[in-house]
């Protein structure tokens, strides 16, 4: 039961070159960055990735999408990372975009073992329609685009259907885990890392803080340890190490009170 693994490099080792990934954060929240890091020391690459983004500021997956290593992104926000745009614009990087709150369903159906469900988001649109561009030529052309799906109405009101995600393999942050595998994350971390450790079929967690089985109060666990089968406890160092995305300050006026 004890699933602590010695170091990151040591709980990637059996990542395998073109190997499906399902990543947990939210622009820099909540992002495996020891994971991914150590991934990229291994030098893995032609990945698929499952992650709501690709990275931002040059951390967390921009670290391996730089370096060519991503060969696929399923996700819903491209944001302010320009590489990612770049690549993708220039057929380098083949992308899935998907609605948030889809893309959030079908990583928890795939977890709860939910092959298919139907969602009115996307009715109407290219989701639904197909067309969506996959993969550009890099001249503006698109030589792989997004499929149709299949739409059915229910009690007058169509939806689109849409395929759980299950991937090779997961990697999420946690603030708290024990050696069991039982996580607790920290405010708006709770983000994407429970649907993304759920979709993995190895599901490895970096924690903040390790703790001992029994000292996490049951009713306090966010993701029960069997969704969970390797735990990477961070040092004071790696743990502290988080950057804000966007600084925004107040400065106090004469009379005291404070304006933006």
């Amino acid at each position: 039961m004890d699933k602590v693994v010695a170091t990151a490099l040591e709980a990637v080792a059996d990542v395998p070159d073109g190997a499906t990934l399902a990543v947990g954060g939210f622009g820099l929240s909540g992002v495996p960055n020891v994971l991914i890091e150590a991934l990229y020391e291994r030098g893995v690459s032609g990945l698929g990735v499952v992650s709501n983004n690709c990275g931002a500021m040059d951390s967390g997956l921009a670290v391996l999408l730089a370096a060519g290593r991503i060969g696929r992104v399923t996700g819903s926000y491209i944001g302010a990372n320009k590489e990612f745009a770049r690549q993708y614009l220039t057929g380098e990087l083949e992308v899935e975009m998907i609605p948030q709150g889809t893309l959030a369903e079908r990583l928890r159906a795939g977890g709860a073992g939910i092959p298919a469900f139907y969602t009115p988001a996307g009715v109407g649109t290219q989701v639904a329609e197909g067309g969506l561009p996959w993969r550009y030529d890099g001249s503006g052309g698109v030589v792989l685009a997004s499929p149709p799906k299949e739409v059915r109405e229910f009690e007058g009101t169509e939806y689109v259907l849409e395929h759980g995600i299950r991937t090779d393999f997961a990697l999420v942050r946690a603030a708290r885990g024990d050696r069991h595998g039982n996580l607790v994350f920290n405010k708006s971390s709770r983000n994407f890392n429970p649907l993304a450790a759920m979709a993995g079929r190895v599901t490895i967690a970096e924690v903040e803080e390790l703790l001992e089985p029994g000292e996490i109060d049951p009713d306090a666990v966010h993701l029960p340890g069997i969704f969970v089968q390797r735990v990477v406890a961070l040092t004071t160092e790696q743990a502290n190490a988080k950057m804000i995305e966007k600084r925004t300050v107040s400065v106090p006026a004469a009379d005291g009170t404070v304006s933006e």
